[in-house]
């Protein structure tokens, strides 16, 4: 390990299609007119061809809309900002489209301000020079891209059809999904997902995977220290049997289904050390109540200092404990922060090499979710660690 020196931010970021966020918001500003990205146009197209096709149920009726026009349609949303403050957790409220693992992905980028203000240029807004056009920085094959957007967004019913935040007035998440839609050709290409896949396309770090089936003893250690290090945790429960469905469905977790992971801890009680993690669930509702959720008594056993970790609102993030997330939850994916990945001097993150190849079909391709069972058809490599640091 080492300490990591942030990027140089003025580091080649090509443009994506060739569009250039700066040139196109002077142009808007100068003609008066709104910005409309003709690259991801306000049409069906843009949405999908199958479940998001034009005759689906969920596509029919949409309206594109604006923020400001959105907001004008709702009482409880008097007035549309870009981010409210700063980006929070409770900014992300997923919508009707299945991309849980890239919305907890989202998620745990609110906890890397660094690697966020690097992903979310600073400096947008809904008001002040506002032209409709928006960007942000993907890593995408070994570099970075800079992805225009325009504002118009997906609305049913007057209300955003997919992400959105608790509060309803912050459109940075809905602005940030729709980039990331645009770059892999359509909402609908973001239904089921890997949440590394995510994770990597927002740091250029390195994703790994642990089934927690075969947990190995020290996970808990992995766990805080790449929270520590500044790694994006998730964590997934897979579909079971009907027994073990029954047994989730009663503890309020859902199968089949992708959280984030915002912390971990110890705390005192009955004279031990208890292990727990904090885990947010990317609907923003629907919480864990089992031994230490919530609203758990056990939190009335530990001292005044340690309850205040837990917070009684009912926002999608809970407490558990280490023994129960190893029970219920299936797979843990990290994503290890790599000298490309914009950071602080006080986080430390891993050293790296990189190799260059390609995947070619029916030879070197594999491990798409649907089949799994292919993983090993990708080029293998044989490692040797020569200097091996104590307790790393």
């Amino acid at each position: 390990m080492s300490n990591k020196q942030s990027i140089d931010t003025n580091a080649k970021v090509v443009k994506y299609l060739n569009q250039d966020y700066t040139s196109l918001k002077r142009e808007c500003r100068s003609s008066g007119k709104l910005f409309t990205d003709k690259n991801f146009p306000a049409a069906p197209e843009s949405l999908g061809f199958k479940k998001l096709g034009p005759e689906s149920e969920v596509a029919r009726g949409i309206k594109w809309m604006r923020p400001k026009e959105l907001c004008s349609y709702q009482t409880q949303c008097p007035y549309a900002e870009f981010i409210i403050g700063k980006a929070d957790r409770t900014d992300i409220c997923q919508g009707k489209l299945g991309d849980c693992w890239l919305l907890a992905a989202i998620s745990s980028l609110t906890l890397n301000p660094q690697i966020l203000k690097w992903v979310v240029p600073e400096g947008q807004s809904l008001s002040l020079y506002y032209a409709g056009i928006f960007h942000f920085q993907l890593w995408q094959y070994g570099q970075w891209v800079d992805v225009v957007v325009d504002d118009r967004l997906p609305t049913k019913h007057g209300k955003l059809l997919f992400v959105h935040s608790a509060g309803g007035q912050d459109f940075w998440s809905a602005l940030l999904e729709k980039a990331y839609a645009k770059v892999n050709g359509s909402y609908e290409a973001l239904i089921g997902g890997w949440p590394m896949e995510a994770f990597v396309d927002f740091t250029g770090g390195m994703a790994e995977s642990y089934d927690l089936d075969d947990a190995p003893s020290f996970l808990f250690h992995i766990i805080r220290k790449a929270l520590k290090l500044g790694s994006l945790l998730s964590c997934r429960i897979n579909k079971s049997n009907s027994i073990e469905m029954d047994n989730l469905t009663s503890f309020k977790l859902v199968p089949d289904h992708t959280y984030s992971i915002t912390a971990a801890q110890q705390v005192h009680y009955n004279d031990s050390l208890v292990e727990l993690v904090r885990i947010r669930n990317p609907w923003g509702k629907m919480e864990w109540n089992g031994a230490w959720g919530s609203r758990s008594e056990l939190w009335n056993y530990v001292n005044s200092e340690e309850k205040k970790l837990n917070n009684s609102d009912e926002n999608g993030e809970f407490w558990m404990s280490y023994t129960d997330f190893i029970r219920y939850f299936s797979r843990l994916s990290i994503c290890n922060l790599t000298p490309d990945t914009v950071m602080s001097d006080e986080v430390l993150s891993w050293s790296y090499k990189t190799f260059k190849g390609s995947w070619e079909k029916g030879a070197t391709a594999g491990g798409r979710k649907q089949n799994q069972g292919t993983t090993a058809h990708h080029s293998q490599f044989l490692s040797f660690l020569i200097n091996v640091i104590p307790n790393n």
